[in-house]
């Protein structure tokens, strides 16, 4: 990670915190560790895109089911190499999503998760 990203992100500090939204993109994933880590530091509760926030130490995600996801494109993999065309195959949309909150992160960050909600140990 750059030493301005580290700047920027430690800035959290001085800000009022409510919460922050950390969106989908190739240069967040490959800095998970490093963002979920000083988040925390910062007492900043935050939402991701991925589960894989959650092994870093994120405190909560809300996104595509990814292993739905592959699952459907191996679908569309099977019937193209049965020979259906790509360009006449539908388009199609996520269809699963999940929540799922970090326990450890959230008992750190001082909140109170009611035990209905799914959750990540």
């Amino acid at each position: 990670m750059r030493a301005s990203a580290q700047v920027e992100l430690r800035r959290f500090h001085g800000w009022r915190k409510i919460a922050g939204m950390i969106p989908a993109s190739a240069w967040f994933n490959a800095h998970r560790d490093r963002i979920a880590e000083l988040a925390a530091q910062s007492g900043l509760p935050a939402i991701y895109e991925s589960r894989d926030y959650m092994d870093a130490g994120g405190l909560m995600s809300y996104g595509q089911n990814l292993a739905a996801l592959f699952r459907r494109a191996a679908t569309y993999v099977h019937k193209i190499l049965k020979g259906a065309r790509p360009d006449s195959l539908p388009w199609e949309q996520p269809a699963q999503f999940e929540l799922v909150i970090n326990l450890k992160t959230a008992k750190v960050l001082g909140l109170t998760i009611p035990p209905f909600l799914p959750s990540h140990p």
